[in-house]
C-alpha cells in the first residue's frame, strides 16, 4: 500500500521530464541574463551615486523577471514531481499570489520601459508631449510605483480565493478527491482570470499605442534624413532602433497571446500545445532581456568584454 502511494506521489512520465528539463534550462538562462542586468545597474548606481531613468526601469525589470523565473521554476518542478499531492498540501496558497504578482509586475515594468522609450525618443510638437518629454525623469518613479500598485490590486483577489480553498476540508488523500479539488480551484480562479486578463489587455494596448507612435516618429525622421542626404551612420542607428522596437513588440505580443490562451484554457492535459504555451511564456523574460542587452551599447560592451574571459576559463577546465 505504501509502495503504491509513493509511486503515485513521485510518478513522472517522459513528458514531465521534458517539461522540467526545458523549463529549468530556460529559467536558469533567464536568471543569469537578468542577474547581469541588475548587477550592472547596481554597480553603476554605486559608482555614480545617481540613477538615470532607463537604469531605474532596467533595475526594477531585471529584479521582477529574476523573481518571476525563480517562482515559475519552483512551481513547475513542484507541480510536476508532486502532482498527486499538489492541491492537498495547500501548495497553491503559497504559489498563486507569488506567480500572479511576479507575472503582473514583469508585464507592467516592460510596459513602463516601452512608454519611457516612446516619450524619450519620439519627436512630436504637441504641447502635452513636449511637457512629458521634459518631465520624464520625474514621471518614471511614479510609473514604477503605479506598476507595483496595479500588480497588487490585480492580484489581491488571489489571496482571498486561495484562503477560501485552503479552509476546505483537506483530510482526504485520494486521487479522485485531488481531481475534484482541482476542478473547484479552477472555478474559483475564473474571476481572477477575468481581472488579470483585463489588466494584461490594458498593458498590451498601452504598448501598442506607444509602439505605433514611436515607429511613426522614427519612420518620419528616417524619411527626412533620406531627403536631406544625411549621414548613413545616423540612418543605421534609426533602422537598428526600429528593428529593436519591432522585435520587442512581436515578443510582447506572443507573450500576451500565450497568457490569454493559458487563462481561457487552463487545461492540465499533457499535450504539445500546452508544452508550447509554457515554453513561449517562460521564454519572454529571457529573450527580451537579451535583446535589451544587445540594444544598449553600454551593456553590449560589458558582455563582449566578459565573454572572452569566460571562454578562456572554460577551455582551461
Amino acid at each position: 500500500m505504501e509502495a503504491s502511494h509513493s509511486q503515485q506521489q513521485f510518478n513522472a512520465t517522459s513528458y514531465d521530464i521534458t517539461v522540467m528539463v526545458v523549463i529549468t534550462l530556460q529559467a536558469f538562462a533567464g536568471m543569469w541574463i537578468n542577474a547581469f542586468i541588475v548587477a550592472v545597474s547596481y554597480l553603476t548606481w554605486v559608482k555614480k551615486k545617481s540613477f538615470n531613468s532607463s537604469e531605474k526601469i532596467l533595475l526594477f525589470l531585471g529584479c521582477s523577471r529574476f523573481w518571476f523565473l525563480c517562482v515559475t521554476w519552483a512551481y513547475t518542478i513542484t507541480s510536476t514531481l508532486f502532482h498527486w499531492q499538489f492541491y492537498i498540501r495547500r501548495v497553491p496558497r503559497i504559489f498563486a499570489p507569488l506567480l500572479c504578482i511576479s507575472n503582473s509586475s514583469n508585464l507592467w515594468f516592460s510596459t513602463c520601459l516601452y512608454v519611457f522609450y516612446c516619450i524619450k525618443i519620439a519627436n512630436f510638437r504637441y504641447i502635452f508631449f513636449i511637457y512629458l518629454k521634459v518631465k520624464i525623469d520625474r514621471i518614471v518613479p511614479w510609473l514604477l510605483l503605479g506598476s507595483v500598485v496595479l500588480s497588487l490590486v490585480m492580484c489581491s483577489p488571489v489571496f482571498d480565493i486561495t484562503n477560501q480553498v485552503s479552509c476546505c476540508n483537506l483530510n482526504f488523500t485520494s486521487l479522485e478527491y485531488s481531481r475534484k479539488l482541482n476542478e473547484k480551484i479552477n472555478k474559483q480562479y475564473s474571476s481572477i482570470f477575468y481581472i488579470c486578463g483585463f489588466g494584461f489587455s490594458i498593458a498590451f494596448m498601452i504598448v501598442i499605442f506607444s509602439a505605433l507612435l514611436l515607429l511613426f516618429s522614427l519612420w518620419r525622421h528616417k524619411c527626412k534624413m533620406q531627403t536631406s542626404s544625411a549621414k548613413d551612420l545616423s540612418m543605421d542607428a534609426h533602422i537598428k532602433a526600429m528593428k529593436s522596437l519591432l522585435s520587442f513588440f512581436i515578443i510582447y505580443g506572443i507573450n500576451f497571446i500565450c497568457l490569454i490562451l493559458t487563462m481561457i484554457y487552463p487545461s492540465r492535459e499533457k499535450n504539445p500545445m500546452t508544452f508550447l504555451l509554457l515554453v513561449l511564456q517562460y521564454a519572454f523574460p529571457s529573450v527580451h532581456s537579451l535583446i535589451l542587452i544587445f540594444s544598449s551599447p553600454k551593456l553590449e560592451k560589458i558582455v563582449l568584454r566578459i565573454l572572452p574571459c569566460v571562454k578562456r576559463k572554460l577551455c582551461m577546465c
